[in-house]
């Protein structure tokens, strides 16, 4: 057993003690570089003694089912700071983008397209996000000591990108903003709303979430095992649950089907007639068997991807989804290449005017802004995204070191846990100045560590240089955003199918007594009862006559938070969490155990006797 505990490396670092009196420090710039040259300069530097056949080796179909294990040597694991090959870390880092590559994008397409906003600005959105997840994730893997003990990072492979918790809860505050005309729309004869442009909206969500990103910086300086103790898996499990099979419901099969930018309805007139409109190309109305044969592709793509791909396009089998799917559909033409000529060639976070080495960068016209405000009814919402992406955190955190061979007990770890929070509420201010929503740990990667067998800090670093890369490059951005709907809603029911399961595995280590049933019931009908009638809490304030603004504001925000699943199954698992006692419902347990005990230990002699 201690061997599979062992790194690629024969001999620690640590263990060895220098012969030299003067001890040198990890900042030391001599040692640094000689390290650099001999990587650039060395076979060894380049390439070292890693299978990359193993790598790119793909599962033959007579392979299948072979009895017979395979008998090809899997390649060494490297720890988080091992030396590890040039081409070993950036064939990792590419990886790990392309991993997380589809998760990244899709928050910001969805946005935009609830949000009615431009190709120009859409496309921005869409490289913020990258930039903003490549730089902060560099952030997330540091390890910078601060004072006292306390840490920012995780040192770990630990990459962040746009939370999925905020994608729920976004997507219910502009359907508020539509209703009470914070956002402009135009109703129908028929019925059916047609949504305006209202990029107001979305800076309102930056600025609230800019304020109530501090609640998860404050989070981070409490104990961790206090938080685990307030939000067990059976809260976060629940949490997570709910906030992909919303996911699935609102935006995946909706896209699938054409559309979820209300299309969806099937209204009998107006320009959402058709999907995604009347003036798209090859427009059809929703759930058409083109719409659903397209994503139907790309949903099986994953699966023989899976079957059958090399580790390497295992790992990126969401992105092979998406290519075989706008494969097909450009030659179909399905694909409107307008949002690609649109789209810059290069672009930013920021207006950049620089003089460096007589070298003058100048970006402009390639940077859209926000008028950045906050929406007192997101508040509360709000509050509650960043408490449950701590409860992310926590389990992320907890997974990221395991499959990087790392205890997750002790003092070391709570400290990760602690930089991690912290660089998660750290992150959340600094992604609403990228013009970013709230960004969390993804649980993706884990995956890719556990099948390439490298937690290495370094190919996390090269990943975070591809993501700025993919967003600093304009045109990767128009490509992005000219994907059809049913391609994108094949892929993200997939991925957010996948959220459902990571919440289902943290249920798995509930001990489901009769108090953890009921706490998971009471949690679960508000939260299935939500996905079910989305409108149910709708209409609760409506018997108010005239209240105040601060009061409507107050009634605006309870109904978000009880309109959305997570939300609302959420603060009903914690309460009950919290106000239970152990003891109460627990001796009827015990008791009903101790019963099955005595009437198995009865039944066992007449079996005996039977057999006999």
């Amino acid at each position: 057993m201690m061997s599979s505990q062992s790194s690629v490396t024969k001999h620690q670092p640590a263990a060895i003690e220098s012969p030299s009196p003067r001890t040198r420090t990890r900042f030391d710039v001599r040692h640094h570089v000689r390290v650099a040259q001999c990587k650039v300069t060395t076979r060894e530097g380049w390439f070292g003694d890693y299978d990359y056949a193993w790598l790119c080796s793909p599962a033959l179909p007579f392979s299948i089912g072979d009895k017979k294990p395979n008998r090809r040597r899997q390649p060494p694991f490297y720890g988080i700071d091992d030396e590890l090959p040039l081409v070993l870390a950036m064939a990792s880092g590419l990886q790990h983008a392309l991993a997380m590559l589809a998760g990244l994008i899709t928050p910001p397409i969805i946005f935009a397209s609830t949000l009615a906003l431009d190709a120009q600005t859409s496309a921005y959105m869409i490289s913020a996000s990258l930039i903003g997840c490549g730089i902060l994730s560099l952030v997330q893997m540091s390890r910078i000591k601060l004072w006292r003990g306390y840490y920012l990072g995780t040192g770990l492979l630990s990459v962040v990108g746009t939370s999925f918790a905020t994608l729920s809860t976004a997507n219910a505050v502009f359907n508020a903003m539509y209703a009470n005309g914070t956002c402009p729309s135009v109703t129908a004869a028929d019925g059916s709303v047609t949504r305006g442009a209202c990029p107001d909206a979305y800076g309102m969500v930056l600025g609230t979430s800019l304020i109530c990103s501090f609640l998860e910086i404050g989070l981070s300086f409490i104990p961790p095992r206090t938080l685990q103790r307030i939000f067990p898996p059976m809260v976060t499990g629940t949490v997570i649950v709910m906030i992909g099979a919303s996911l699935i419901g609102s935006s995946g099969i909706s896209n699938w089907g054409g559309g979820s930018n209300g299309c969806q309805a099937r209204p009998t007139s107006g320009p959402l007639s058709l999907c995604p409109t009347t003036t798209s190309k090859h427009a059809l109305p929703w759930g058409s068997p083109e719409f659903i044969g397209l994503g139907f592709l790309s949903f099986v793509t994953i699966v023989i991807t899976e079957l059958f791909g090399s580790p390497f396009l295992k790992n990126a089998s969401i992105i092979v989804g998406l290519a075989v799917g706008c494969i097909v559909a450009g030659a179909a033409g399905y694909i409107d290449g307008s949002t690609i000529t649109s789209a810059p060639t290069i672009t930013f976070l920021w207006y950049v005017e620089c003089l460096l080495l007589a070298c003058v960068v100048l970006i402009s016209r390639r940077v859209h802004t926000f008028k950045i405000r906050v929406y007192p009814p997101a508040i509360l919402p709000m509050l509650a995204v960043y408490v449950s992406t701590t409860m992310e955190a926590i389990g992320d955190i907890t997974a990221s070191a395991e499959v990087s061979r790392l205890k997750v007990t002790g003092d070391d770890f709570d400290s990760r846990i602690q930089g991690g929070v912290l660089s998660d509420g750290f992150g959340g201010f600094m992604s609403a100045l990228f013009t970013v929503t709230p960004l969390s740990i993804f649980a993706q990667n884990n995956g890719v560590i556990a099948l390439t067998r490298c937690a290495n800090r370094a190919a996390g670093r090269w990943c975070c240089v591809f993501l700025i890369l993919f967003g600093i490059l304009g045109k990767v951005s128009g490509f992005f955003l000219a994907i059809p709907n049913p391609v994108l809603g094949g892929v993200t029911t997939f991925l957010f199918a996948s959220v459902v399961v990571s919440g289902l595995r943290v249920l798995s280590y509930v001990g489901y007594t009769r108090r953890d049933r009921f706490i998971l019931a009471a949690a679960m009908s508000f939260g299935i009862g939500d996905l079910l009638m989305p409108d149910v809490f709708t209409y609760l304030f409506d018997g108010v006559r005239n209240p105040s603004s601060g009061l409507q504001g107050l009634f605006d925000s309870i109904t978000i938070v009880l309109s959305t699943p997570f939300l609302a199954a959420g603060l009903v698992a914690v309460i009950l969490n919290l106000i239970i006692p152990q003891e109460l419902l627990q001796t009827e347990e015990d008791e009903g155990e101790e019963v099955e005990q005595v009437v198995e230990n009865v039944e066992a002699p007449s079996d005996k006797a039977e057999k006999a």
